[in-house]
């Protein structure tokens, strides 16, 4: 049996830790053994003595002013011992620069200020959504789905990419691994790499991503065939949408092409979204939102592709890929964008095989000492870079801007500038990417010398533009020349007016070309493209979709 992992606070005041201790027995003994201690120099033999026997500490409830040494002292300690550990900070609230030192100094994952009466709104949701996240992330004994394939098939990626996208915790080996006896089962025939093995034994040769859904029991199929509102797109802005739809008793149902999240999920760090100081990861902020809006009653299926879209008298019809069709007094796109394509020589040969869009999480176990290129000069490009730079050798950034700074924010180039492993090569491009079965070398022009270059390389990431995904709407509703969906005041440009458009009225801020259908976050034209404005706009559509189902 695996052993409960702990839980250990450190308070030098023995009322308050007396208090502590109370309020994590009540609520965790259940599933954490509670160590407390009132002395930070025991504590730290204690944490010795429970890493040597190959226990885990999942969360530190440490407290910042302590005479021997501080909070942030001793949790920098821990970092050797226990890395995968939440850590939390107790302060008073003149310390509250402490925690912000402590969350530059230490990563901390959050800070509570004293007194945290009642415990059942003050202090137990904040370290059961820490705890939440340690399960995600700690390394643990693993009986989860195995992924067998080797690293430069772009089969692979694929697999890996949709669980990792899904939330679904897995495990990757190159079929020669024989670290698990499962893996034996999945390589009898490796003309059928790559396999899954799910953790009931059962051995999958190269499923398609539909397929696995289905075995690994994610919903794909709608319960009715008539809703209120269909939200397209599982991004910050559907996901919105579909919590404020849901709480306010609308039948919600949203659709998912992928997996949840959007391109902000894909993100290894979103630092500066409001509520967050320590910030957290695409994957968290996007689990927290699908576990939210289903808790309100959001019909959730992923994955489940929209092809087609079409009125019918009051209704809206959404076609999915499946051939089943939707009903709806309201769509909402929210759709998103994705990663433009790097129109380079071997670039589509290669994709999956060394060089892949996004994915920085998904490959970066994949990358330990070897040197990583990323084209981009903005924020996820950035947030990239300093997640590859903990596990590569070196990590260079080709940008076609003069700097950074030009499409970047200024935290986050300036932690750049601070990383001794990473480069930045500015005005430059990717001119050509080359290697038999897998990437090897990239060539780089450089605009300020007008000399090529080529590099070796082990993996390059392409972090670039955005592309809405909206073909599957081409002739239903307006879109702007590079796709986007136009929406409200501006459909009347010029004084014309869209032919599809047949209500006695002028459209709603965030409606398109067709009554009742509406385009909110990345997709929309003129789009400020944020995560914290996808939220918003995802929370405000819920008003205009009130008004047209009143006034139609």
């Amino acid at each position: 049996m695996i052993r409960k992992p702990y839980l250990l606070a450190l308070d030098d005041d023995t009322s308050v830790l007396r208090a502590v201790g109370r309020d994590l027995r009540t609520r965790f003994a259940s599933k954490y053994r509670i160590l407390t201690s009132d002395d930070p120099l025991k504590a730290l033999d204690t944490v010795r003595q429970v890493t040597a026997r190959g226990d885990r500490i999942a969360l530190f409830l440490v407290d910042q002013r302590m005479p021997k040494m501080s909070g942030t002292e001793f949790l920098q300690e821990t970092i050797a011992f226990q890395p995968d550990a939440r850590r939390v900070l107790l302060t008073a609230y003149a310390d509250s620069n402490a925690a912000i030192d402590a969350i530059n100094r230490v990563r901390l994952h959050h800070y509570l200020l004293k007194p945290w009466e009642p415990p059942e709104s003050g202090l137990y949701p904040v370290l059961e959504d820490q705890l939440a996240d340690w399960h995600i992330s700690a390394a643990a004994p693993f009986d989860g789905v195995l992924v067998v394939g080797t690293r430069w098939s772009p089969e692979t990626h694929a697999l890996k990419d949709f669980l990792a996208k899904s939330q679904v915790p897995y495990r990757w080996f190159e079929p020669d691994a024989d670290e698990d006896p499962r893996i034996q089962a999945a390589v009898n025939d490796r003309t059928r790499m790559p396999a899954v093995v799910l953790t009931d034994g059962m051995v999958l040769e190269r499923p398609s991503i539909s397929d696995l859904a289905v075995k690994l029991g994610l919903v794909t199929a709608p319960s009715e065939g008539i809703y209120d509102v269909i939200v397209v797109g599982a991004g910050p802005a559907g996901l919105a949408c579909s919590l404020y739809c849901s709480t306010e008793g609308l039948r919600t149902v949203l659709l998912e092409q992928e997996a949840a999240g959007g391109q902000a999920g894909l993100s290894s760090r979103i630092e500066n979204y409001l509520g967050f100081p320590s910030g957290l990861s695409g994957s968290d902020l996007a689990r927290r939102g699908v576990t939210q809006v289903k808790r309100f009653g959001t019909e959730v299926l992923a994955p489940a592709e929209a092809i087609e879209l079409r009125a019918s008298g009051e209704y809206r019809i959404v076609k999915l890929s499946t051939g089943q069709e939707l009903a709806a007094h309201s769509v909402v796109i929210a759709s998103g964008v994705q990663w433009r394509r790097l129109d380079v020589p071997g670039m589509d040969r290669l994709t999956g095989a060394g060089v892949y869009y996004g994915a920085a999480i998904t490959e970066s176990s994949s990358c330990k000492g070897e040197d990583v290129y990323i084209v981009g000069g903005a924020n996820s490009a950035g947030q990239a870079a300093v997640h590859f730079s903990e596990v590569a050798r070196s990590v260079t950034m080709i940008v076609r801007a003069e700097s950074l700074s030009k499409s970047m924010s200024h935290y986050l180039s300036e932690r750049i500038r601070a990383i001794p492993n990473i480069t930045v090569i500015p005005k430059a491009e990717v001119t050509e990417v080359r290697g038999a079965d897998r990437l090897e070398e990239i060539d780089v022009y450089r605009y300020d010398t007008g000399v090529p270059q080529t590099f070796r390389a082990g993996a390059l990431f392409v972090f670039i533009g955005a592309e809405p995904h909206t073909e599957w709407l081409d002739g239903v509703v307006c879109r702007d020349r590079n796709g986007f969906l136009v929406t409200g005041q501006n459909l009347f440009r010029e004084g014309r007016r869209p032919a599809t458009w047949d209500a006695n009225r002028g459209p709603y801020l965030l409606e398109t070309s067709v009554p009742g259908v509406f385009a909110i976050g990345d997709v929309r034209d003129t789009a400020i493209r944020r995560v914290a404005n996808s939220v918003g706009e995802g929370s405000i559509v819920l008003y205009f979709i009130r008004q047209y189902m009143r006034n139609r």
